[in-house]
């Protein structure tokens, strides 16, 4: 019984390992975006703008921006729990470029586990069994519009 104890604390051990997912998605920002100002979920009030990606002409900026969420992915594709905690993220960031007189952010990168990830057309997402997250990072500003 004494050699049954280690053989079973591995065989747990290297269960839960097992089911640790932690899938790093590469997805495409300006749909997400569209489809967040189409569903009503942003208001249009503030703009996001990818490190690389065209830029309007900035006057001012406002400081560093930083937002990190994750969501629930239990019942959800990878894509829809991604989708579902980018726009909790720019909803946060929207939030935050309005009350420093913002009305975009700007070079914006990913920044999931402080790993970051620079695309001009696409942010990351980790998505696991139970959860999805999504971090990013860039510079509150007013552009011309």
């Amino acid at each position: 019984m004494k050699n049954l104890v280690p053989i079973f604390l591995f065989a747990v051990l290297a269960a839960s390992t097992a089911q640790a997912r932690d899938t790093r998605l590469h997805l495409d920002f300006a749909e997400a975006v569209k489809s967040g100002l189409s569903d009503g979920t942003l208001d249009g009030s503030v703009s996001f703008h990818l490190a690389g990606a065209p830029t309007p002409a900035i006057s001012k900026r406002l400081g560093v921006a930083n937002s990190n969420r994750k969501t629930n992915a239990v019942n959800k594709s990878d894509e829809e729990a991604c989708r579902w905690v980018l726009m909790s993220v720019l909803l946060a960031m929207q939030d935050q470029a309005r009350s420093r007189g913002a009305n975009a952010v700007v070079d914006i990168t990913s920044n999931y586990k402080k790993q970051e990830f620079s695309s001009p057309t696409q942010y990351e997402c980790a998505a696991g069994a139970i959860m999805a997250g999504v971090a990013l990072k860039g510079t509150y500003a007013t552009v011309s519009r």
